[in-house]
């Protein structure tokens, strides 16, 4: 007997079938609760009506300004609403959006809007030095947008339009329309990678929309959550939770800067029930002095990732009336994916047991397919024994599309049919994975990704210095920072002060070594330094 034909005139259509993407969050958002609270900068207010408005005159503005599909629109700004509005604008446009790192040099930000061949740029004055000497090495001359954020210090015109101007162009009731395919790019995030040239990690509407929504059940939040913005939204689309709030119909509440202070104040008058941040915020919170220091009027949902977090920083946190949940992702994965998902029979554990296990990285998020620790050259799945060590794997629709022409590192990574994330784990017998070690060089300092290959390539153009290479040091602050081994070349002489004077000179100052350590390498018989000893030289330079 033959079996029941379910697709013969069952064909998908407009009717019950749409593409997934985050964009239509927002348009709900805006329909169903139009005037509560989407975002708080300073003393101003905009509800979901005006957000929505905002972000579809960005749209119409940029698409009559010749922006249209594919094309890549990106933005130099901190925590402000114009990089909110262009969360939701720039792809409405059928755009591309390409956040920038506000910490990043010249050099780094021309290769990056070169690369992915930016037609605009939205840019925030207060990063005018850097953004000038970067468009004047640019090969591409993109429209440049100046945002005159009234809570900004100022700085040099360099555009045509200010930002606020350029939304008065655009129509308010612009009928923007979904993609005709959810693999269609949203985004472009930039990661150092494992070479100083930084990779193009492309995001699709798909997989923002999914991960946006893993947010929600993986923190368990509740509708019209009050978040804090000390994630940078230039960060992994800020781990997509801009798109996670309009679903989830919240409030962002903006902050410039990430200060300790602030953060109490925000906690006390703005209603913040939650926020994230790499552990280096943590630290911040904990040695908060006492003026900055608020009392807490409810506990505050913090979500902790990045470099992982030291047991004892979770413990004091939870302590102080935070209550943390630890995710573990990287930017191809749109950030976080994998979750430290509690189990209420470890709430009578003793407070140092407790952190331990908070400080695993754990189990897949709902929306990611497949998790594992395997062997990388078989993929053959470790021991779940917590000892046995192995590379971590990923698979499912929070994956990146892709490198943006680069296939063959696209390549290497989805090598035999799972994503490589490079780093290395080991798998406990409950199933939760716990990382022990990077397979790749990769610096991650106060939640930044450090290239060590970038920063050697600096120490290499003194002209003192005969070799060097770059370890990860442990930072009761940072979590990690750069630590630099130099053997100088004969008859010189030179001072840490001098070499890190140079480095601050030629990148990003977040990437310049904190320590500069003298002397010759340790190699193997073939030539080859032994990183795994300079980082324990490290830990006690």
């Amino acid at each position: 007997m033959n079996a029941t034909d379910y697709n013969s005139g069952l064909e998908k259509a407009v009717a019950n079938y749409v593409a997934l993407s985050p964009l239509g969050f927002i348009r709900r958002a805006a329909a169903v609760y139009p005037d509560r609270i989407a975002i708080v900068h300073g003393e101003r207010k905009i509800r979901w009506a005006e957000a929505y408005a905002r972000s579809r005159r960005l749209a119409s503005a940029l698409v009559r300004r010749g922006i249209g599909k594919n094309d890549t629109v990106a933005v130099m700004a901190p925590n402000i609403p114009a990089i909110y509005d262009a969360h939701f604008g720039v792809p409405m446009a059928g755009a591309v959006l390409n956040t920038l790192n506000i910490r990043l040099d010249a050099d780094t930000i021309a290769f990056i809007l070169d690369h992915g061949e930016a037609k605009a740029l939205l840019t925030d004055r207060e990063f005018s030095p850097t953004i000038k000497a970067a468009l004047a090495k640019c090969k591409r001359k993109p429209l440049v947008i100046d945002i005159d954020d009234p809570l900004g210090d100022g700085g040099e015109r360099l555009g045509d339009i200010e930002y606020e101007a350029l939304l008065a162009e655009g129509d308010p009731d612009f009928d923007w329309q979904l993609p005709d395919d959810e693999w269609d790019a949203i985004s472009l995030n930039y990661t150092s990678g494992t070479t100083g040239n930084p990779k193009g990690v492309v995001y699709h509407h798909r997989g923002a929309y999914l991960l946006a929504l893993g947010n929600i059940l993986a923190w368990n939040m509740p509708l019209h959550a009050t978040y804090l913005w000390t994630l940078p939204m230039f960060h992994c689309n800020g781990w997509c939770f801009p798109w996670t709030l309009a679903a989830n119909c919240g409030t962002s509440v903006c902050a410039r800067r990430v200060e300790a202070g602030a953060i109490f104040k925000a906690i006390a008058e703005d209603g913040v029930t939650h926020f994230s941040g790499a552990p280096v915020v943590l630290n911040m919170i904990i040695n908060a002095k006492p003026g900055e220091r608020r009392p807490l009027p409810r506990a505050i949902e913090v979500m902790t990732a990045a470099a992982p977090p030291p047991p004892a920083v979770l413990q004091k946190m939870e302590e102080e009336g935070f209550h943390i949940t630890h995710v573990y992702g990287l930017t191809e994965s749109y950030g976080p994916a994998v979750v430290c998902a509690w189990h209420p029979g470890w709430d009578g554990l003793a407070p140092p047991a407790k952190a331990e296990k908070k400080a695993r990285q754990g189990v897949p998020y709902t929306v990611l397919e497949d998790l594992m620790v395997a062997d990388p050259e078989t993929l053959a799945p470790v021991p779940r024994d917590g000892k046995t060590m192995g590379e971590v794997f990923m698979r499912g629709n929070v994956v990146m599309k892709g490198y943006l022409k680069n296939p063959k590192a696209t390549e290497e990574a989805f090598a035999g049919g799972w994503f490589r994330t490079g780093d290395l784990g080991v798998w406990e017998p409950d199933g939760y994975i716990a990382l022990r070690d990077r397979s790749k060089d990769i610096i991650i300092s106060g939640g930044e990704n450090i290239s060590t290959i970038e920063v050697e390539g600096i120490l290499y153009r003194h002209p003192k210095v005969l070799e060097a290479a770059v370890v990860a040091k442990p930072d009761d602050h940072w979590g990690e920072v750069p630590c630099a081994f130099v053997t100088l070349k004969a008859g010189q002489a030179a001072t840490e002060d001098e070499i890190v004077a140079f480095c601050r000179e030629n990148m990003a100052r977040f990437k310049c070594p904190k320590k500069v350590v003298f002397g010759p390498l340790p190699k193997t018989s073939t030539g080859k330094v032994q990183k795994f000893v300079l980082r324990e030289q490290a830990k006690s330079a």
